[in-house]
């Protein structure tokens, strides 16, 4: 995995998407946070952890004239070179992140992401999750700090109030819910994120992001 020191000296910024369950979000997270960075001009690599490679194939399909996005090919036991002023890097970790793998990642990582959904399994499996992370030494000693995204949340619903009560036990950041829409499945399929589609089809997403992006952005 890439040297803590390695991100420390190319002054990036690394943002950590992480959840042990699979289909919790984190890549439809990390690759729409890596479009929001590009689409303001930042210099972004997107580094896929998972065996399934998701966040890569989409990235494969995205289109030239769209605002760059760098990839790591690099599995969990590499080192892949970063270049000289690269300024963030986005890690789409993979489904059963634990251990030594989880203690690595938060090395190279100032922002953890934690995407649920609000479902059963998913409150669980976070739960769990949560108690686990609490406990690694970069959050204990507040190296890497942590926020929550409601994912895929119908706000009108029971399952979405039922959500929101089980987060707030957490004492963490709620950064945003993230509205339940066919538009973030639309722009993948073409390699996009919301923020490259026209504000008729992502004004309404664009503005449940901004808290996330602030909070990135804060010290």
């Amino acid at each position: 995995m890439v040297n803590a020191g390695a991100v420390l000296e190319n002054n990036m910024k690394a943002v950590l998407v992480a959840n042990p369950k699979g289909g919790s979000g984190k890549t439809t997270l990390a690759t729409n946070l890596a479009g929001s960075l590009a689409a303001r001009g930042e210099k972004v690599f997107l580094w896929d952890l998972d065996r399934q490679q998701s966040s890569l194939n989409w990235l494969t399909i995205r289109p030239a004239d769209r605002p760059a996005i760098h990839r790591l090919d690099a599995r969990n036991d590499d080192e892949p070179e970063l270049p000289r002023g690269s300024s963030w890097l986005i890690l789409d970790s993979a489904a059963g992140l634990h251990g030594k793998n989880l203690a690595r990642a938060l090395k190279l990582a100032q922002k953890v992401l934690i995407p649920v959904q609000p479902s059963v399994f998913d409150m669980a499996a976070t739960s769990a999750f949560l108690q686990i992370l609490m406990e690694e030494k970069a959050i204990r000693k507040h190296r890497a700090f942590v926020g929550i995204v409601g994912m895929r949340v119908d706000s009108r619903t029971k399952a979405a109030a039922t959500l929101e009560a089980f987060l707030a036990q957490f004492k963490l950041p709620v950064l945003t819910y993230l509205r339940d829409t066919q538009v973030y499945v639309n722009a993948a399929f073409n390699g996009l994120s919301v923020f490259d589609l026209p504000d008729y089809l992502s004004a309404r997403d664009l503005e449940q992001w901004q808290p996330l992006l602030d909070w990135l952005e804060e010290d």
